[in-house]
């Protein structure tokens, strides 16, 4: 159901939180993630996951918890020719996913086509539709690009931003899009909100044990913002036999803030 303002002219979609979330000067940019990813606690492994999950705040903030994540698909680099990238909608409320009309999205880095082909080929999901305008000024998707761009060469993207949805709705889109190992799938996704050190630190351990156990059912909005994609992923990891494992799990008090308010922060790999 590809439809609503698929029509818009526009092919590039411009940053919108260069600058705010992240660096908008490249050099800036390209060295802060380097450095993210060499301080890295978990270091890649040789066997890139088929899906990670992965936070989406301010780099000063969740930068070093996602690095912990990219870092695992160093070594398959060349491999990777598709990403997958699902977060929900901060700014527009709407029902379903929603894909782009662009044919690439711009961050400081450069340019990154998206996979014409297989966005169109959504249209037969009901739950599927266009909207620019979610996409417009969004940061779940976009604080991943530089990433993606720097662990990565040649690759193209799948960007969908997800409203108010079922995960089964979620599984059932990410089931057509699964392919093989050149397909990557990146969940967009922060956990528990402004709770204090301690009880954000028992919230965000009991919402990792659901993650590794695949228990979408256990995932819902007051433990995970992205709560709606990552058990659509958690369904269908179950369906086809993933494992899950938390390769790092922090939050704002442990990064770049105080201690009385934080935001959580967990990486996940999936093989």
């Amino acid at each position: 159901m590809l439809t609503n303002d698929s029509t818009n002219k526009n092919t590039v979609r411009p940053p919108a939180v260069a600058g705010l979330f992240y660096p908008a000067d490249p050099t800036q940019l390209r060295t802060d993630v380097q450095m993210y990813l060499r301080a890295s606690h978990a270091a890649d492994t040789g066997k890139s996951p088929k899906a990670i999950i992965v936070p989406h705040a301010g780099y000063v903030y969740s930068g070093p918890v996602a690095a912990s994540a990219y870092a695992q698909l160093l070594s398959a680099r060349k491999c990777i020719q598709r990403v997958v990238l699902l977060g929900p909608s901060h700014q527009v409320p709407f029902h379903g996913l929603a894909t782009s009309s662009a044919d690439a999205f711009h961050t400081p880095l450069g340019d990154i086509p998206l996979d014409r082909t297989i966005i169109n080929a959504l249209a037969e999901l009901p739950q599927v539709q266009c909207l620019n305008t979610t996409h417009a000024e969004e940061h779940s998707l976009e604080v991943q690009l530089p990433f993606l761009q720097e662990t990565l060469d040649n690759f193209q993207l799948v960007p969908l931003v997800v409203g108010d949805a079922h995960p089964a709705e979620v599984a059932e889109v990410l089931e057509h899009l699964w392919g093989g190992e050149e397909t990557l799938i990146v969940i967009s996704s922060d956990l528990s909100h402004y709770h204090d050190y301690t009880t954000a630190q028992r919230l965000d351990r009991d919402t990792s044990a659901a993650i590794e156990h695949l228990q979408a059912e256990a995932v819902h909005s007051e433990n995970a913002c992205g709560c709606v994609p990552v058990s659509g992923l958690l369904y269908l990891a179950r369906k086809r036999g993933l494992h899950a494992r938390t390769v790092d799990l922090r939050n704002s008090g442990d990064t770049a803030g105080p201690r009385d308010k934080v935001v959580g922060y967990g990486a996940y790999v999936f093989h």
